[in-house]
């Protein structure tokens, strides 16, 4: 493993070569360390940790303050790995807020690129902020902070009208200067077909093992799951004795392509 830190031009390389890319969520420094020395090329900074760290339904409660402290703490422990933070609910509401959240994300919070979620209604926010040297990670498919509109966590894209409005939005933010893309909960031929079409990196959670790379929430990863764990997941602590070889294991699986299984592809 290389210990040059990993850069958005790092993983477009990446993408060019068919050498997949590795992601996280991560909340805090120690968890970085770890998975910094275990090759994690990405960790992301995810509002996620409303519900896995503060016990929440949802990510909506999540403010920019909680987020910036999170990002700060992960940033001390990131040495290697590219450190993306998410713009939590209502933050992309007008370009200003947009502008004011993503500056203190880099700025007080050490994050090199901030994701947002959304397709159309974002993008002109994506095109000037890419334009500002903010690099910016989309968010298609499933997206949590919608999940009071959407009724829930559901797979999308699964209609025609729906699939070709995520096929859409997806060229679109990268024509809006987007870096990389994350696709969530979509089905695996539409995200395969989406990062084939791409020149940026795309990144699936429950989107199938054709996608540039991988995410997961680092809790589901380790099987830390109050209730039934997502159908996309892997508890890869199982049958191992550390987190770190839990950690080594889903960086491994993800390079070679064994994750995610048939088994973890619902559709």
């Amino acid at each position: 493993m290389s210990a040059v830190p990993i850069s958005v031009s790092t993983l477009a390389a990446m993408k060019s070569r068919g050498e997949r890319i590795v992601s996280l969520t991560c909340y805090d420094a120690s968890f970085a360390r770890l998975l910094d020395s275990a090759g994690v090329d990405l960790m992301l900074v995810g509002d996620s940790l409303g519900m896995v760290l503060q016990g929440h339904r949802t990510t909506v409660p999540v403010t920019l303050d909680q987020m910036v402290y999170h990002t700060a703490c992960v940033s001390r422990g990131c040495e290697r790995a590219l450190l993306v933070a998410d713009l939590p609910f209502l933050a992309c509401a007008t370009p200003d807020r947009a502008f004011d959240a993503a500056a203190r994300l880099m700025q007080e919070g050490g994050a090199q690129v901030v994701k947002i979620e959304g397709g159309a209604p974002v993008m002109e926010i994506v095109r000037r902020l890419s334009d500002q040297g903010v690099p910016v990670c989309g968010h298609l498919g499933l997206m949590p902070q919608s999940v009071n509109r959407l009724g829930g966590y559901r797979f999308q894209g699964r209609d025609h009208a729906s699939a070709e409005a995520i096929r859409h939005d997806a060229l679109a933010l990268q024509d809006a200067g987007a870096t990389m893309l994350v696709l969530e909960c979509v089905p695996a031929a539409l995200a395969g077909e989406i990062a084939r079409t791409l020149n940026i990196p795309v990144i699936g959670i429950g989107a199938g093992a054709e996608c540039d790379g991988q995410v997961l929430v680092v809790y589901d990863m380790l099987g830390l799951n109050s209730g039934r764990p997502p159908s996309f997941s892997r508890d890869f602590m199982t049958g191992r004795e550390s987190i770190g070889a839990a950690v080594a294991a889903y960086v491994a699986a993800v390079r070679e392509g064994s994750f995610p299984a048939a088994a973890e592809t619902p559709f």
